[in-house]
């Protein structure tokens, strides 16, 4: 027993002298650990001196190609939810589910600062006065330094961007778009019912605010080189920040029939570790990364099983940059 005691210290050890070590000799400036990326935490910490985290919220929004305005059915990929799966229910008050969510938070980390993140659907896409009552309900709940709020670029009518202009003057806010792919025939088969002219027009209507770019690897029929592309591209648009995912088959989607027809294979995890490594070498090194993968439900993931293992996916993107010797940006002229 003495023996195996001995040994779990010894691997312990070995773990943090190794962790230790690839800080020391990380050359990457914006990071203050082993990560070779600005990651989302570490901006947060800098910026407001303690650590932050986002509660998801689902306000009950749809979208416009769910309800027939651009399409019906919505993007293959997304569940019932629409990417707020992981939110309470929208039966509940913001905020109910805001302080539902904190209270689990606060025993993980103590003294935290929280973010609203309006993530399930479309959130914007609701008459302003709508909009205006769940925005200042968040951002008056006790702890909040600040606001997230995804949408798609063609839901951006001048009188709700004049509104987030305003609210940018207030608080800390950031509002998320989903590009996923410049490819039009991948955005078409994906049934987004928008082009990458109609991302870069709403892209525009935004100029000045804090942006995040959403990108997603592993879309049916994009190889490893438009998937760089459309890094490039973000790289060129230059936001505050981005999110790279990694696409989920999930139970009850559209995709779900596609991936069960055989239609496409989903990315091995040793593919997407060299994809991402290499989509983060062309991103310039002050760009915020969100996040470098994602989580599917684990009660309804198809494929890829192997993504159920997020900080082994995580671990062997900083292993992937040690090893190839690069960081974000570093080969940027």
């Amino acid at each position: 027993m003495l023996k195996y005691v001995k040994n779990i210290i010894t691997f312990i050890e070995i773990i943090v002298n190794n962790e230790v070590e690839m800080k020391t000799k990380n050359p990457f400036s914006n990071s203050d650990s082993n990560k070779r990326y600005y990651s989302y935490d570490y901006f947060l910490r800098r910026t407001f001196g303690r650590k932050c985290a986002k509660i998801p919220i689902d306000a009950g929004f749809t979208c416009p190609n769910i309800d027939g305005t651009k399409g019906y059915g919505g993007c293959v990929f997304c569940s019932g939810r629409g990417s707020g799966d992981f939110c309470a229910s929208p039966s509940f008050s913001v905020e109910e589910q805001y302080e539902k969510m904190r209270a689990v938070m606060s025993e993980k980390w103590g003294e935290t600062g929280y973010i609203p993140y309006f993530q399930a659907h479309t959130n914007t896409y609701a008459p302003l006065e709508v909009l205006k009552e769940k925005y200042e309900s968040a951002l008056s709940l006790p702890g909040v330094v600040g606001l997230s709020i995804a949408t798609r670029p063609d839901a951006l009518p001048e009188d709700v961007v004049s509104y987030l202009r305003e609210l940018s003057g207030r608080t800390f806010l950031t509002v998320e778009l989903g590009l996923q792919t410049i490819h039009d025939e991948t955005a078409k088969k994906m049934n987004f019912c928008r082009t990458y002219q109609d991302f870069i027009e709403g892209y525009e209507k935004l100029e000045g605010l804090n942006i995040c770019i959403h990108i997603i690897n592993g879309l049916p029929g994009e190889s490893r080189e438009m998937m760089l592309r459309t890094a490039g591209e973000v790289a060129h648009l230059h936001p505050g920040f981005v999110k790279i995912h990694l696409l989920h088959v999930l139970a009850g989607t559209k995709l779900a029939e596609m991936y069960k027809r055989g239609e496409f294979q989903t990315l091995t995890r040793e593919e997407y570790v060299e994809i991402v490594v290499s989509q983060l070498e062309a991103l310039p090194s002050d760009i915020v990364i969100g996040r470098i993968t994602g989580d599917g439900a684990a009660n309804s993931l198809i494929a890829p099983l192997w993504s159920l293992k997020k900080l082994v996916v995580m671990n062997e993107v900083d292993k992937e940059f040690v090893r190839r010797n690069l960081w974000q940006g570093k080969n940027i002229k």
